[in-house]
């Protein structure tokens, strides 16, 4: 039973239109979205944009995601990154429920989707994540919980030394610039992003630097990325990301 100063979540809507599946919290706010006729494709731009994190780890071994939806990043990864142990941690059992719908994958020896609270879940993991995705949007957009100091540091001690965490979140949001000076606080400054890559998505590169030792390829891409927000400008981050994803398609 919820408490009486809160109310019911909104049960997702899945609606398929002209060969595109989406899923939604309320009518036209689209949460995920899916070719029919292609499944592990990539529709929406943002979901392009997070799997820049194969400049900074090529080949990861484990992939933890926070948020399933309709599992447009899990498919992808799952496909293309054969080699790696993916982990989806979701909050709502009514979203794990819709994985049918949406042509996610079983769970299998190297996929596993939990059903729990990833601010809870996270914080007995230790250093065994080379990617950590953090996408989980509801009705009201991204939970406080997910862009607070706690659960950032809780992601830093999840990831390997030159882990990278991928956060997803709304440029617009009156919290942005407060959870973006957590991420460089926790993070020792080491935050990136590609200007213009996602419209009004801003899909922030966190990397682990070591605290001895040479420095990993995630921590001199993320330099690399800072000093002009990417190829230092919209368009071209745009081409960019166009050219992960088809060279991530290009590898099976």
């Amino acid at each position: 039973m919820l408490p009486s100063n809160e109310t019911a979540p909104r049960a997702p809507l899945v609606a398929t239109r002209n060969g595109r599946r989406t899923l939604e919290f309320m009518p036209g706010d689209v949460q995920s979205e899916m070719r029919v006729d292609a499944p592990d494709a990539l529709v929406l731009a943002y979901t392009r944009a997070i799997m820049c994190f194969a400049l900074f780890v090529p080949n990861p071994r484990h992939i933890l995601m926070v948020g399933l939806g309709g599992g447009s990043l899990a498919k992808f990864c799952y496909r293309h990154f054969p080699q790696a142990r993916i982990t989806v941690v979701e909050l709502r059992a009514d979203v794990i429920a819709l994985r049918g719908q949406f042509c996610v994958p079983p769970d299998d020896a190297r996929f596993t989707v939990v059903h729990a609270d990833a601010t809870a879940w996270l914080q007995s993991v230790r250093a065994s994540v080379d990617v950590l995705v953090v996408d989980g949007f509801d009705d009201a957009g991204l939970p406080p919980a997910l862009g607070s100091e706690r659960f950032y540091g809780d992601c830093r001690r999840a990831l390997v030394d030159g882990g990278v965490l991928v956060a997803n979140i709304f440029s617009y949001d009156p919290a942005y610039p407060r959870m973006l000076e957590r991420l460089r606080l926790v993070f020792d400054g080491r935050v990136c992003w590609f200007g213009g890559a996602a419209g009004n998505n801003r899909i922030l590169f966190a990397v682990k630097a070591p605290r001895h030792g040479h420095a990993p390829r995630a921590l001199r891409v993320q330099r690399l990325v800072e000093r002009r927000l990417g190829l230092g400008a919209g368009w071209l981050n745009r081409l960019l990301v166009r050219a992960v994803v088809g060279w991530l398609a290009g590898r099976m």
